[in-house]
C-alpha cells in the first residue's frame, strides 16, 4: 500500500524518511506503522508455532499445558487484532495525503495532522463510548480536592 500511494520501493522511501524527516510527515507516519506491523506480524507468526506446538495432532495436552495453551490463543488474538489497527491506520495516513493532494493547502495541513494525531492514540479505557474524549493524565492529581487523611 504505501510502495503504491508513494510510487516508489519502500527501501527508498526508508532512505527518504531518515534524510529529511520534516519534508513529509506522512511518509514517517507510514513507515512508522509499517515498522510496528511487522513487528505484529511476526508475533503473530510466534504465537501461531507455539500453539501447533501444543495442538499437534497425536498430541494430548496435559494438565500444566491448558493454561499455556489459553495464553498463547488470547496472546495470538491480541497480536492480530493489533496488526488489523495497524493496517486501518496505515489506510488512513494514505487517505490522508491522498485528500492533501486533491484538496486546498489548509484542509491538508488538517488531515495530515489529525493522521498523524490518530496514528499515536492511546487505547479508550473499557466502558468509553467512542465519542468520548480520555481524560488528561495531567488534569487533576489523583488526590486533588480531598481533605488530608490521617
Amino acid at each position: 500500500m504505501i510502495e503504491k500511494a508513494w510510487g516508489r520501493p519502500i527501501e527508498a522511501l526508508e532512505s527518504l524518511a531518515v534524510r529529511s524527516p520534516c519534508d513529509d510527515p506522512l511518509l514517517r507516519t507510514a513507515l512508522r506503522l509499517r515498522s510496528a506491523l511487522v513487528i505484529t506480524d511476526n508475533a503473530v507468526a510466534v504465537h501461531q508455532d507455539r500453539l501447533h506446538a501444543l495442538t499437534r495432532p497425536g498430541h494430548v495436552p496435559a494438565f500444566y499445558d491448558l493454561e499455556r495453551l489459553t495464553s498463547s490463543a488470547a496472546d495470538l488474538r491480541v497480536a492480530q487484532a493489533e496488526g488489523r489497527s495497524f493496517r486501518q491506520a496505515i489506510g488512513h495516513v494514505i487517505e490522508a495525503r491522498e485528500a492533501a493532494a486533491t484538496a486546498g493547502r489548509a484542509p491538508a495541513v488538517r488531515l495530515a495532522q489529525a493522521a498523524v494525531a490518530r496514528s499515536g492514540h492511546s487505547p479508550r479505557a473499557l466502558g468509553q463510548l467512542p465519542e468520548q474524549l480520555a481524560p488528561s493524565a495531567t488534569a487533576c492529581p489523583p488526590g486533588a480536592g480531598r481533605a488530608p487523611h490521617r
